[in-house]
């Protein structure tokens, strides 16, 4: 334990997600011993990040402005929509540059355990987008765990009668992965999203 300021130091890094109490103890004494202007543009960083991000209007993204930049884009398609658990998703898909439609960030899974259900999450919203008509494709983009999965499953029952194509991102075996690695569930999955090869 240490005194005053240095201990809150590491008690508040300490709660941020993925830090622990060593990581907390490593990056407080890094931050004591960097300099000034170091402190300074962090600091400035963090403030400018709770005074001007909040979530996009439309997908729920985080975005300086009333909309993202993605729904403010006028290349993108509008008649297919992907849903996703969280931002750092949407970044996660955009960097393939595989996908010009909407996005939509439910801020988070449903999960039993951990008490969140269907309402806890942006499931009404995503409800209110598909009833204009516009779109046509939904791609349920939640993460390959059992969270995701029943999201993904609540999901496409919920929009089933709208008559939308609805579709799962495949999962399987990595590019560069080594079958005798891969677990059961992911090469079942590879097996089940097999793909036949035009020659």
């Amino acid at each position: 334990m240490y005194e005053g300021a240095v201990q809150d130091l590491i008690d508040e890094l300490g709660r941020l997600p993925g830090v622990g109490p060593k990581s907390a103890q490593r990056i407080a004494f890094h931050l004591l011993s960097a300099e000034s202007a170091d402190v300074t543009r962090l600091v400035a960083a963090l403030t400018r990040v709770q005074e001007s991000v909040r979530f996009c209007v439309t997908c729920y993204n985080v975005a300086e402005a009333e909309q993202c930049r993605i729904c403010r884009d006028p290349r993108r398609v509008d008649d297919v929509l992907c849903v996703v658990e969280e931002p750092k998703d949407v970044v996660a898909i955009e960097r393939t540059r595989e996908f010009r439609g909407r996005y939509h960030v439910l801020g988070g899974a449903i999960s039993p355990i951990d008490g969140v259900g269907p309402d806890d999450l942006r499931v009404k919203e995503l409800m209110t987008r598909l009833m204009n008509g516009a779109v046509t494709e939904l791609i349920i983009a939640t993460d390959p765990n059992l969270e995701g999965e029943a999201t993904a499953a609540y999901l496409a029952r919920l929009v089933g009668p709208m008559g939308l194509a609805v579709s799962r991102l495949a999962s399987g075996l990595p590019v560069g992965g080594d079958l005798e690695y891969a677990d059961e569930v992911t090469l079942g999955r590879a097996f089940e999203g097999r793909r036949r090869i035009d020659a």
